[in-house]
């Protein structure tokens, strides 16, 4: 297993062959963002512009999976500069802002990929995510996704959102890639 990892716990669950096999195939990491890059918490400066806190290892975690071959994509339903912002700064080349519908979108990626959807991770938390954690290979959901959330999931994260949860699917990506 991954041990302490750069988290500096050891608690990630003893993964069965079924669940492992599906890190293996993952060609697409899928990524909701509040709630799931965040901790969900939005602040409004004085002049009004929304803010997001990051997880700086989750960002890390995920330029490491890029390297190694995993494409990355963040659709989101929120729409502000700040989250423009972070895409650009990760280099993220499919980050989809204002989507209400996901799945679409996801498949438009997986069809410029040349990729299944079962080639693909998606993390999330929260409702409007439960169709696309249903048609992916890998559905993840963070420590602090709700109920039905979990129930879709293969995965559910020791970690919550915006507290190291993408952080952990990338050690797991990256410790089973072929």
């Amino acid at each position: 297993m991954i041990g302490d990892g750069l988290l500096g716990r050891g608690d990630y669950r003893m993964l069965d062959a079924d669940l492992i096999a599906r890190f293996k195939a993952v060609k697409l990491l899928s990524l909701d963002l509040d709630g799931t890059l965040t901790d969900g918490g939005l602040y409004y400066a004085e002049d009004g512009s929304e803010l997001r806190k990051y997880f700086v290892q989750d960002g890390f975690g995920m330029l490491l999976v890029r390297e190694a071959g995993i494409e990355l994509c963040l659709i989101t339903m929120s729409d502000t500069p700040s989250i423009q912002k972070r895409i650009d700064r990760l280099k993220i080349r499919h980050g989809h802002m204002g989507v209400r519908h996901k799945l679409p979108r996801l498949q438009q990626i997986c069809a410029e990929l040349g990729i299944g959807l079962d080639a693909v991770c998606h993390v999330a938390d929260d409702l409007n995510d439960l169709d696309v954690m249903q048609a992916v290979g890998l559905p993840i959901a963070v420590a602090n996704a709700r109920p039905q959330v979990k129930d879709a999931a293969a995965y559910v994260t020791s970690a919550s959102g915006g507290h190291g949860a993408v952080r952990e699917v990338c050690d797991l990506l990256l410790e089973y890639k072929v």
